[in-house]
C-alpha cells in the first residue's frame, strides 16, 4: 500500500506525500536525497527507496511540497512531473470549477490545476502524489470523480453523457407533473375568477394550501433533492456554489409557506402568504434549463464524437494466405490489410499493392481525393474512392494518425485561455456577494420597505438568489473553445495548445519560411528554350543522358522533367564534373557541356543570344543554366523550386486580415527579392542561415510587434519555438511536431489565414459570451433587489428570475455553438 493511500484512508490528511524521482542510481544518491529533502524547513521525516525511485516525506505544512520538489532538483536529480486527468462529475457552475481546482492544488506536490466545465475534466501536474490522492481532495470538495480505470468497455463517454441527459429528462419532466396543477391552483386562482369559485366550492381554501404543500414537497425532495444534495454540504463547508443559491432561495420560499400553511400565528398579520408555487417552478425551470444546457453541452463535443465515429469497426486482413474480417484492435503492425472501394481505412500504413484515389478531407479539410500507389502512405478514418488496393499496416491503436489528431483536440478543448483568468477572479467571490447581496436585500426591505414588509423582503431576497448565474460565466470560455477548436480540426487545423486560439488572434507579423512553405521543397525543371537550329527533343536527351550520372539536385530535376515528357537517357562516355561550373560528357558521338555561364565562357562558347532570356529568368528568381553541344550555344535551362498554387491566394487572404507578411529564407537577396516581388510579401530576410531563423524571427518581433512563425516542423523547430505562435505547415506524418502551437494538416499555406480567421471568430465569440455572462448579472441582480420599485414600482418575480437564470446558460450556449457554421473566406 502506497503512502498515499494510508493517506486517503486516514481521510486525506495533507501531511504525506510521495515523489517520484529520475537519476538515482546508487546508495550514495539515496543519501544524497534524504540529506537534501530532511533538510528542507517542515520536512519531520522523509524516507527515499531506490528500487521504486520514490521519495515518501511527511512535513509540517503541504505548502512544503513545493520546498521538498526544488530540494530534489538542486541535489541534482529529477522530481517526476506527472500528468493526470480525472473526470468529475457535480460540477455546475463557475464556482465549482474554482472550488475543484483550489482543491487539487492544496494536494501537496501539484503544480497546476485546471477545470474544465465543458468537458467536466480536470487536468492536474503534479510531482508528488498519486491520482487516489487527487480523487480524495475532490471528494472531499463534495463532488465525485469518475477515473478511466472504473470506465469499461460497455460504458463509453458518450454513454454516460445520454445516461445524465436521459436522468435530467425524467427529474424534469416528473418536476413538471407536480408544478402543473400546482401553478394552475395558486396562479390561475388570482387571474382567472372561475379557477378561484372552483378551489372555494370544491377544495376549500385550507385543503388548498394542504394539497399545494404536498405538491411542492413533491418537487423539492424528489426531482429537486440534487440541489440539496449538493448544496447544502457546500453551505456547510462554507463554501456555498450555484446549488447553494437555489438552495437558499426555494427553502426559503418553502419554509415561509409552511409556517403560513400550518402556524399563521408566528406571522404579522396581512403576511400569511404562501410562495410553494414559486419553489415549485424555481426547480422545475432550473431543471429545464440544466437539461437544455447538457443538450447543448453535448452539441460542443461533436467534432471529437465525429473524430471518434471515423475509425471503422473492422478490417481485412491477411490471415494464412486469405483475408479475413477481425475487429480493428486486433489488427496489428506488419499485417497486409486489403481495401475495396467505398471502405474506410481502418489503421495507418504503406500501400504494397494497387492503385486508388482516397478521400482525406477528415485529415486535410480538402476536399480532392488523393491518388495513392505503391509505396504511398494512408491514414486511419480515410475513405477509399475508387479501385482497391492493400497496404501494409504501420501504426495501429493510439499511434494512428486519427489518434493522435483526437488527443491534440482534447488537449486544445480541456486547456485555458488567459481570458479566463478575469472569469476565475470574479468567480472566486461571486457566490458569497450574492449571499450577501441577497441579506441586505431582505434587511433593507424589511426596515423601508410598505405595508407587509416581511414579504417584500423575502420575495426580493429569493429572487436575488435566484437570478444570480455564475454558470454562465463558468461555460463562456469553454464552450467557445471547445467548438471552435472542434471547428478548426474540420479544416485540417489542429491547435496543440488552446493558448493559440487566443495569442494567434493578436498576431501582426506573419513570417514564412521559404522552402517547403512558399515552395514545394524540391527543385523542377521550369524552363528550357533552344537556340535556332536545335530540336527541343533532341537537346533535353543529350543535356538529360549527361545530368543523369550527377548528384546534383539541379541535374535531379532536369532528369525527371525529361522523364516527365517521356525523353530517356542514353549512355555517355567521357563524363566530368566541374565542380562551381558543370558538367560535360560525350553522348552518341556529340560533346555535351552543361553549366552556369562561366562554364560556357571558359569554353569559348558566347551566351549572349539569350542574355534578355536570362534576365527575364532571374527577374522571376530562377537561376539560368547554359547548354553547348559540339561547341555551339544550344539551350538555356532554368530549374527552380516553384511556388506552391495556392501561396499567392494565401499571400492575399493574410494581406486581406491586415497582416504584414515576411519572408525568411536561405537564399540570396536577388532571388529572393524576386519571389516576394512576385507574390507581394512585405518584408525580406535572406541569406539566413538554419540557425539564424531565430534572431530573424527576434528581429521581427522589434517594436512590440507579435510575430508568427510558419515552417515546416522539422528543421525550423527553433524558430517555431521562438515566435509568438508557431504554425507547422505539414501533412499527415508531420502530425508528431512538437515544437508547434498549430499544425496545419493540409500543407497548403492558405490554413494560416483559416486559422487566424477562426482564432478572431472565436475570441470574439468568448467576449461575447462573457459579456452576456457579466452584464447579465451586474444589470438583473439590481433589478431583483428591487432597485427599479422606487422608480416605476417593478419587481421581479423569483420565478421569472429562475427562467431568466435557466436561459442565460442556454444563451451562451447557443452562441458558442454558432462558430459550427463559420466558414473562413
Amino acid at each position: 500500500m502506497t503512502a498515499l493511500k494510508k493517506i486517503e484512508e486516514r481521510g486525506f490528511d495533507t501531511s504525506w506525500a510521495e515523489f517520484g524521482i529520475d537519476g538515482m542510481t546508487c546508495a550514495s544518491c539515496v543519501g544524497r536525497v534524504e540529506k537534501a529533502i530532511a533538510a528542507v524547513p517542515g520536512v519531520q521525516a522523509a524516507n527515499v527507496n531506490l528500487a521504486t525511485e520514490r521519495a515518501s516525506v511527511s512535513f509540517s505544512d503541504p505548502a512544503v511540497a513545493d520546498a521538498v520538489i526544488q530540494a530534489i532538483s538542486k541535489a541534482g536529480y529529477e522530481p517526476r512531473i506527472e500528468t493526470g486527468e480525472l473526470r468529475i462529475e457535480g460540477m455546475t457552475c463557475a464556482s465549482c470549477v474554482r472550488r475543484v481546482e483550489k482543491a487539487l492544488a492544496a494536494v501537496p506536490g501539484v503544480l497546476e490545476a485546471s477545470v474544465n466545465l465543458a468537458t467536466e475534466k480536470a487536468t492536474v501536474r503534479f510531482a508528488g502524489g498519486d491520482i487516489a490522492a487527487l480523487e480524495g481532495a475532490v471528494r472531499k470538495a463534495g463532488y465525485e470523480v469518475i477515473h478511466p480505470r472504473e470506465e469499461t468497455g460497455a460504458t463509453t463517454e458518450p454513454d454516460r453523457k445520454a445516461q445524465e441527459l436521459k436522468k435530467l429528462a425524467m427529474a424534469l419532466a416528473l418536476a413538471a407533473v407536480f408544478t402543473l396543477p400546482l401553478f394552475v391552483l395558486e396562479m390561475g386562482s388570482h387571474f382567472v375568477p372561475a379557477i378561484h369559485v372552483w378551489v372555494m366550492e370544491n377544495i376549500g381554501m385550507e385543503e388548498n394550501r394542504y394539497l399545494q404543500f404536498a405538491l411542492a414537497s413533491l418537487v423539492l425532495f424528489g426531482p429537486g433533492l440534487r440541489f440539496f444534495q449538493k448544496g447544502v454540504p457546500n453551505l456547510l463547508r462554507w463554501t456555498p456554489d450555484m446549488n447553494s443559491l437555489v438552495v437558499l432561495g426555494t427553502s426559503a420560499a418553502w419554509g415561509y409557506s409552511v409556517i403560513a400553511t400550518f402556524s399563521p400565528g408566528l406571522l404579522p398579520e396581512g403576511t400569511e402568504n404562501v410562495y410553494y408555487e414559486a419553489a415549485a417552478v424555481i426547480v422545475t425551470l432550473i431543471l429545464l434549463g440544466r437539461f437544455l444546457e447538457a443538450r447543448a453541452k453535448g452539441k460542443t463535443s461533436q467534432a471529437i464524437k465525429h473524430l471518434i465515429g471515423l475509425q471503422p469497426k473492422t478490417a481485412f486482413v491477411e490471415r494464412n494466405g486469405e483475408f479475413v474480417e477481425v475487429p480493428v484492435a486486433d489488427v496489428r503492425r506488419n499485417d497486409v490489410v486489403r481495401i475495396r472501394p467505398g471502405e474506410k481505412v481502418p489503421v495507418d500504413g504503406t500501400v504494397v499493392e494497387g492503385v486508388s484515389y482516397v478521400d482525406e478531407s477528415m485529415i486535410t479539410g480538402e476536399p480532392v481525393p488523393v491518388r495513392k500507389a505503391v509505396s504511398s502512405e494512408v491514414v486511419g478514418g480515410t475513405i477509399n474512392k475508387t479501385g482497391s488496393f492493400t497496404f501494409r499496416a504501420t501504426k495501429i491503436g493510439g499511434d494512428t494518425l486519427l489518434a493522435q489528431i483526437i488527443r491534440m483536440v482534447e488537449a486544445a478543448q480541456g486547456s485555458k485561455l488567459p481570458i479566463q483568468a478575469l472569469v476565475d477572479k470574479v468567480t472566486g467571490w461571486f457566490v458569497p456577494a450574492v449571499i450577501a447581496a441577497a441579506s441586505v436585500t431582505f434587511l433593507v426591505w424589511l426596515a423601508l420597505g410598505p405595508d407587509h414588509a416581511l414579504t417584500y423582503a423575502l420575495v426580493n431576497a429569493v429572487a436575488v438568489l435566484i437570478i444570480a448565474c455564475p454558470c454562465a460565466m463558468g461555460l463562456a470560455t469553454p464552450t467557445s473553445i471547445m467548438v471552435g477548436t472542434g471547428r478548426a480540426a474540420e479544416f485540417g487545423i489542429l491547435f496543440r495548445k488552446g493558448e493559440a486560439l487566443q495569442s494567434l488572434r493578436d498576431v501582426d507579423v506573419v513570417a514564412l519560411d521559404k522552402t517547403g512553405t512558399l515552395t514545394k521543397g524540391r527543385p523542377e525543371l521550369t524552363d528550357f528554350d533552344v537556340a535556332e537550329g536545335f530540336a527541343k527533343i533532341e537537346v533535353l536527351r543529350l543535356v538529360a543522358s549527361v545530368e543523369v550520372l550527377s548528384e546534383h539536385p539541379i541535374a535531379e530535376a532536369i532528369v525527371a522533367g525529361a522523364k516527365d515528357i517521356g525523353v530517356s537517357p542514353v549512355a555517355v562516355s567521357d563524363f566530368e564534373a566541374l565542380p562551381g561550373f558543370g558538367v560535360s560528357g560525350v553522348v552518341e558521338g556529340r560533346k555535351v557541356l552543361v553549366g552556369a555561364d562561366r562554364a560556357m565562357t571558359a569554353s569559348g562558347i558566347d551566351v549572349s543570344g539569350f542574355a534578355e532570356r536570362a534576365e527575364t529568368l532571374g527577374g522571376l528568381g530562377r537561376s539560368p543554366l547554359y547548354a553547348a553541344v559540339d561547341g555551339k550555344l544550344a539551350a538555356v535551362i532554368a530549374v527552380a523550386d516553384p511556388i506552391k498554387d495556392s501561396t499567392p491566394v494565401a499571400i492575399a487572404a493574410l494581406h486581406a486580415l491586415g497582416l504584414k507578411v515576411a519572408m525568411i529564407t536561405g537564399d540570396n537577396g536577388h532571388t529572393a527579392r524576386a519571389v516576394a516581388g512576385q507574390l507581394g510579401i512585405d518584408e525580406v530576410i535572406a541569406e539566413v542561415l538554419p540557425d539564424g531563423k531565430v534572431d530573424a524571427v527576434k528581429r521581427l518581433r522589434e517594436g512590440g510587434r507579435t510575430v508568427a512563425f510558419i515552417g515546416d516542423g522539422i528543421n525550423d523547430a527553433p524558430a517555431l519555438t521562438e515566435a509568438d505562435v508557431g504554425l507547422a505547415v505539414g501533412t499527415g506524418t508531420d502530425i508528431a511536431i512538437e515544437s508547434a502551437d498549430v499544425v496545419l494538416m493540409s500543407g497548403e499555406l492558405t490554413g494560416v489565414s483559416r486559422a487566424i480567421a477562426l482564432s478572431q471568430a472565436t475570441i470574439r465569440n468568448i467576449k461575447q459570451n462573457l459579456f452576456w455572462a457579466f452584464a447579465y448579472n451586474v444589470i438583473l441582480i439590481p433589478v431583483a433587489a428591487g432597485a427599479l420599485y422606487p422608480v416605476n414600482g417593478t419587481l421581479l418575480s423569483p420565478v421569472l428570475a429562475a427562467a431568466a437564470m435557466g436561459m442565460s446558460s442556454v444563451f451562451v450556449l447557443a452562441n458558442a455553438l454558432r462558430l459550427r457554421s463559420f466558414r473562413p473566406q
